[in-house]
């Protein structure tokens, strides 16, 4: 019976420490799928949809940014060493997550995309940006949810 207890304790511990906190990343999402929701309510010649509009491209950059952060960490037990998975650039992080089975290949793929499309479009804040960005809005929140629940899975 104490056997039973101490593994139940370890297992409690191992838990906890690799508990991530994904509360900003959520909140992140949340304010995209508003952001985005409300910018096809409005007129494309309006302040509003300007507004909406930056805060849709803001939320996206900032996800993408939170998601490879936070999917390292994730990553780290599949490594020998926390500095072997830092080393790893973005678009590895996301096809060793599906390596390991935490994201589907085509989840993986879609990921690549969108940093991609980030990268493409790093310094282009005008029509060009919303032309190749704003399309990729439903399925990217779909995905950065999803991501939250892989990062969040035990």
């Amino acid at each position: 019976m104490i056997k039973k207890k101490s593994a139940d304790k370890l297992r409690e511990n191992t838990d906890a420490a690799f508990t991530i906190d994904t509360a900003f990343l959520e909140r992140c999402i949340q304010t995209l799928d508003k952001a985005f929701h409300l910018l096809q309510k409005v007129d494309a010649e309006s302040l509003e949809y300007d507004l909406y509009r930056s805060a849709t491209i803001k939320e996206f950059e900032i996800i993408l940014e939170q998601s490879g952060s936070l999917l390292r960490k994730r990553l780290k037990p599949y490594f020998h060493s926390s500095k072997a998975v830092a080393r790893l650039n973005f678009k590895d992080v996301f096809r060793y997550a599906g390596h390991h089975d935490l994201l589907s290949l085509e989840t993986v793929e879609r990921w690549l995309v969108y940093r991609d499309n980030r990268n493409s479009t790093a310094h282009d804040y005008g029509l060009g940006l919303a032309e190749k960005t704003l399309p990729l809005m439903p399925q990217f929140i779909v995905d950065a949810d999803d991501l939250v629940q892989a990062i969040n899975k035990k």
